[in-house]
C-alpha cells in the first residue's frame, strides 16, 4: 500500500511546479520518500520527479546495462527504467508486478527509477540535509543523508548512477577554446561547488581542459565559509576567482541561498556566479534573477561550460 499525504492519491503525488517554486530560494526542498527491498528509507528531490506510477510493462533492451531493466512506453515516449537497487550494488528487485517507477528528469534526460514502494512527500530544510558520514567508502552511492522520525533517510547520488549507466562525453569540441585564451587561462582560477563527487570531477576535468586552475568544494556552507575567510584576510573574491560555478541542490546550504548570502556581503558581492544544475524547468531562470546570480547553465554540456569560462577569461583579461 502506498502511503502519501492525507487525501493525496497516486495521481496527485505531483503538484504543479508553480506551487513548489515558493520553497526554492528559502533553502527548502521537498523529498519524495521511497524504499528499495529493505527497511531503509531513501529520498529524491520532488523537483526532479515528473510522475510516480505502478511499474508498467517493460521491453528488454539487448546490449544495455544490466541496471536498465527495460524500456517502457509512457505518454507516447520510450523511457529507460533503471533498477535503483541494482545500480547501488545490491541485487535487483524481483517481483516487478508490485513495484513502482519514479519518472525523473536529470540533465534534461528523462528516465524511470524502479523502486519497491513509494511512501510520502516531506517538506524539509537543506540545513537538515547533511553530507554522508565519513568512512562510507570511496564508492558509496550517497550524496546526502537526513533524519526523519528517528529514521535515517539516504539520498542517492543519481548523477553517479547515470554516469555509470550512460557515461557523458567530457570532451570539448575543437574551436571552443582558441590558443590565445588557453595561454591566458593558466593565470586564472575558478571556484566550483557541487555535492556530487562525479559532477565535481566532470566539471574539474572540463575546466582543466580549458587550462584554468580549479578549487573544488562540496557544499554551499563550505563555500560561503571559504569566501568569508578570504574576505576576512582582506582579499577580494572577485580578484581571486574569475567565477564561481555552483550546483543548486546541496546539503547544508543550496546554491540559491549561497548566491543570496554572497550578494548580501559587500566584500564579495562582485563575484561572478554561474548556477550549474541538473534541475530542469523555466522556474530556474526566474530564481537566478531573484537571488542575483549572473548566469544559469543546465548540466552537463562541456562545450557550453567551457564557453562560459572562456568568456570570463576574456572579460577578466580586459578588466
Amino acid at each position: 500500500m502506498v502511503k502519501l499525504k492525507e487525501g493525496q492519491g497516486m495521481a496527485g503525488v505531483m503538484d504543479s511546479v508553480n506551487q513548489r517554486t515558493q520553497l526554492v530560494g528559502q533553502n527548502r526542498l521537498e523529498l519524495l520518500l521511497f524504499r528499495l527491498d529493505s527497511k531503509q528509507l531513501y529520498g529524491i528531490n520532488v523537483f526532479k520527479v515528473k510522475e510516480v506510477l505502478q511499474c508498467p510493462k517493460l521491453t528488454i533492451m539487448p546490449k544495455s546495462s544490466p541496471v536498465v531493466r527495460g524500456v517502457a512506453n509512457i505518454r507516447g515516449g520510450t523511457i529507460p527504467i533503471l533498477d535503483l537497487s541494482m545500480a547501488t550494488g545490491r541485487s535487483g528487485l524481483s517481483d516487478l508486478s508490485s513495484a513502482f517507477v519514479i519518472i525523473t528528469e536529470y540533465n534534461t534526460k528523462v528516465q524511470g527509477f524502479l523502486v519497491r514502494s513509494v511512501e510520502r512527500i516531506v517538506n524539509m530544510n537543506w540545513e537538515e540535509i547533511h553530507p554522508p558520514p565519513k568512512g562510507t567508502g570511496r564508492d558509496h552511492y550517497l550524496t546526502a543523508v537526513t533524519h526523519l522520525d528517528q529514521q535515517l533517510v539516504e539520498i542517492i547520488d543519481v548523477e553517479k548512477i547515470l554516469a555509470e549507466v550512460a557515461p557523458i562525453s567530457e570532451v570539448i569540441s575543437a574551436g571552443v577554446i582558441d590558443v590565445e585564451t588557453q595561454g591566458k587561462a593558466v593565470t586564472k582560477h575558478v571556484l566550483i561547488v557541487d555535492d556530487s563527487s562525479v559532477a565535481r570531477k566532470q566539471v574539474t576535468r572540463c575546466l582543466q581542459s580549458v587550462g584554468v586552475e580549479v578549487t573544488a568544494l562540496n557544499d554551499g556552507r563550505q563555500a560561503l565559509e571559504f569566501l568569508r575567510k578570504l574576505a576576512d584576510e582582506g582579499k577580494r573574491p572577485e580578484d581571486e576567482f574569475i567565477m564561481l560555478i555552483s550546483d543548486i541542490e546541496m546539503p547544508e546550504m543550496d546554491g540559491y541561498t549561497l548566491t543570496a548570502e554572497i550578494r548580501a556581503d559587500s566584500r564579495m558581492q562582485k563575484l561572478h556566479i554561474l548556477l550549474h544544475t541538473s534541475l530542469s524547468g523555466v522556474f530556474n531562470q526566474a530564481m537566478v534573477k531573484k537571488v542575483g546570480a549572473d548566469d544559469f547553465l543546465a548540466k552537463f554540456r562541456p562545450d557550453d561550460l567551457a564557453s562560459r569560462v572562456v568568456e570570463r577569461i576574456k572579460v577578466s583579461d580586459e578588466g
